[in-house]
């Protein structure tokens, strides 16, 4: 039995867009027939994939957005739902870390982290889910409301590793979010999902995987390797899908069996 995922006619708001995993779920979701609004800070980097999506046959558009600025979250969601249409999927991707020890962590690298991973993606998928609440309240019978948004959390999230502690506390918070999201929008025909990536090689990690420290890490792996952005992809889908109204609240490691 084949089994063909198709969301025409939805519009799919992506954040942290500009490279890796945002990337490539923009890509994955043009794919499949949405029409995908590209946020980040780094807008030409967005013109560039915006190119590549059009070129395949896609449609996307580019929206400035800094999480980390209540008033930037706002405006991109009220551009990109003035200039596309009302928003249907979030993928609430955007994150950043450091590395170092819990006892040298500062009072600005712990903001660093939970301003972006945490607050930010809170304030995002609100901004969106107000959207949403109203379209569904206002809805004539029998027509699509509510919505799909997938926080992008972190297998760290789930599971507590060396010298990025906060990152892991923020990953986990996203996690907990993500749980009261679904309980309180669901209602609404929201669905709020969580997914939990493993090690994926991107263009910001890259270098490492080919370093001592790197290649250790690889092989303390369950397979001895590290994923692609691409390996994400069925999961994503699942996720977005119009048919998993059933998926509500769900962390989905996406790990190959790290976290077990």
């Amino acid at each position: 039995m084949s089994y063909n995922i198709d969301l025409s006619g939805r519009v799919a708001f992506v954040t942290g867009a500009s490279s890796g995993l945002g990337a490539q779920f923009a890509r994955t979701l043009s794919q499949a027939g949405a029409a995908v609004v590209l946020a980040a800070r780094r807008v030409e980097r967005l013109k560039t994939l915006r190119a590549e999506i059009e070129a395949a046959g896609g449609d996307a558009h580019v929206v400035a957005l800094d999480v980390t600025d209540h008033d930037s979250i706002k405006s991109a969601v009220a551009h990109a739902e003035t200039e596309v249409g009302t928003i249907d999927i979030l993928v609430n991707n955007s994150g950043v870390s450091t590395t170092q020890k819990l006892v040298d962590v500062s009072p600005e690298d712990f903001d660093y982290t939970f301003d972006t991973n945490t607050r930010g993606a809170f304030f995002v998928a609100q901004e969106v889910a107000k959207r949403m609440i109203a379209r569904s309240r206002g809805a004539a019978p029998g027509t699509f409301t509510g919505g799909r948004i997938v926080n992008v959390a972190s297998m760290a999230g789930l599971r507590v590793l060396g010298q990025i502690g906060v990152y892991c506390m923020s990953k986990a918070a996203v996690i907990h979010m993500t749980k009261a999201q679904a309980l309180e929008w669901g209602k609404f025909g929201i669905n709020v999902n969580a997914l939990c990536p493993g090690y994926i090689d991107t263009e910001i990690n890259h270098h490492h995987w080919q370093t001592d420290a790197g290649r250790k890490l690889m092989a303390m792996l369950p397979r001895k390797r590290v994923g692609h952005p691409q390996d994400l992809d069925s999961a994503l889908m699942m996720l977005c899908a119009n048919e998993s109204h059933f998926i509500n609240g769900a962390i989905l490691s996406a790990d190959d069996g790290f976290g077990a």
